[in-house]
This record gives structure tokens, C-alpha cells and sequence, in this order.
């Protein structure tokens, strides 16, 4: 049991890394939980692969600097709809 969740991290750090992916986005494609997606590629992925976990570090990271952006687009698509 314990290799197929070292396999699932890698894949979600892979998908991350291919598509610059949030952990909601990437949660959703693989059917998943964020909290699920978080732990493996924050925690798990950093025993199994280094150097991968540092690439989904730096993504998640510039996901992390954007979210502001991205909730106030959002808020400005729902009111615009709205009136």
C-alpha cells in the first residue's frame, strides 16, 4: 500500500509541474481531496523525489502569490453577471 501513494504523489507533482496547476484544479482531475493533493506533494513527494518536490514547491508558490488576483476576478464575473 505504501508504494502507491509514493506513485500518486509523484503523478500529481508531475501533472503540477506539466500544467502549473493549483491544488484545487489538480485535486479535481485526479478525484481527490486538496487536503490529499497538499500532503503528497508537500510532505510524501519531498522523501521520494527531491528535486521534483522543489519544481511543485516553486509552482504552488507562484499559485500561492496569484490567488488574490484570481478571487477578485472571479468576485468581478459573479456581479457582472449579476446585474
Amino acid at each position: 500500500m505504501k508504494g502507491i501513494v509514493e506513485e500518486r504523489a509523484v503523478e500529481l507533482g508531475e501533472y503540477i509541474i506539466e500544467n502549473g496547476a493549483t491544488v484545487r484544479s489538480t485535486a479535481k482531475k485526479f478525484g481527490v481531496s486538496k487536503s490529499t493533493v497538499h500532503k503528497d506533494v508537500s510532505q510524501r513527494l519531498k522523501g521520494v523525489d527531491p528535486g521534483l518536490y522543489d519544481e511543485v514547491k516553486n509552482i504552488l508558490e507562484i499559485n500561492k502569490a496569484q490567488r488574490h488576483i484570481r478571487g477578485g476576478m472571479a468576485t468581478r464575473k459573479k456581479y457582472k453577471h449579476s446585474l
